[in-house]
């Protein structure tokens, strides 16, 4: 037996899926950037002085950090992105944003805006955010 509650997180879990799937397809071939990749660079865009401590990182993505260090090691490879040691604690690393990366998601920002909006329509989601958009209010 299944509950309301319990299918509605499914269809939002399918709805998130199949968004992120047609995200991240317009990100690599558009922009050779895997979707979480695309979210790292924009959380160090965000950040102060356009870095964060490997960890925080790996928190604010939801990835281990193994799974943190292999991403990073693609940006780093790609010139999008350094690793820095902190001055105050030496077992610290900080990954730092590149103005090669903030270039590649200033470029990338506005062809995932567009797929979002396509995906969400395309899946359903627009009604829901609109529905939720009217709650907050």
């Amino acid at each position: 037996m299944t509950s309301r509650r319990g299918d509605a997180w499914l269809e939002l879990v399918q709805l998130v899926a199949q968004v992120e799937a047609d995200l991240g397809k317009v990100l690599q071939a558009r922009h050779r950037l895997g979707l979480t990749e695309f979210r790292a660079l924009e959380l160090l865009a965000r950040a102060p002085d356009s870095e964060l401590r490997m960890q925080e990182l790996a928190a604010q993505l939801g990835l281990n950090q193994s799974s943190v260090s292999r991403m990073v090691e693609r940006l780093e490879r790609g010139g999008l992105t350094v690793r820095d040691l902190c001055p105050d604690d030496k077992r610290g690393v900080y990954t730092v944003l590149t103005e090669r990366g903030r270039a590649r998601l200033e470029g990338a920002r506005p062809d995932y805006s567009r797929a979002l909006e396509v995906a969400l329509e395309a899946h359903g989601g627009a009604k829901l955010l609109a529905a939720r958009s009217a709650k907050a209010r």
